[in-house]
């Protein structure tokens, strides 16, 4: 295990810990937290903030690996663990290790699939962060959500 790898988990373990039932209301909150956990990866990765009726975090998911480009997500994947974790709401969060976190429009239309998607059980979308680096753009700011 390299020494980036190490000081990634401890990073990980550190603001999941910190998070855990705290409400994901505020999309700079959210925002700080995945830039945190996502901004040094070299290669795409989807995670799932599950969140139970009062926006309290329940727990965070990496469930998608990429490429430098892309990364392949799930719907079906996402309803699962969404129902796994008893989730009343989530937030999407995923890294463009370009640096660069304007939401491209396959991640416009990804988020309307997975929206569409957790609304039949009754799941709702809070937002969608893109973290590029230190910097992260939300679409509830954006009015994309």
């Amino acid at each position: 295990m390299s020494m980036n790898d190490i000081v990634r988990e401890a990073l990980d373990y550190i603001g999941t810990q910190y998070v855990r039932g705290e409400t994901f209301l505020n999309s700079e909150k959210s925002g700080a937290y995945f830039c945190l956990r996502l901004g040094l990866r070299e290669n795409e990765v989807f995670s799932v903030a599950f969140l139970d009726t009062r926006h309290r975090l329940i727990s965070v998911e990496e469930m998608f690996f990429g490429t430098i480009d892309g990364a392949s997500v799930h719907p079906r994947e996402v309803v699962k663990s969404a129902l796994k974790h008893n989730a009343g709401a989530v937030v999407f969060a995923h890294n463009h290790p370009s640096g660069t976190p304007e939401p491209s429009s396959s991640d416009k239309a990804l988020t309307t699939r997975l929206i569409d998607a957790l609304a039949l059980i009754d799941i709702r979308v809070l937002d969608h962060i893109i973290v590029g680096g230190s910097t992260h753009v939300s679409f509830a700011e954006r009015g994309l959500i």
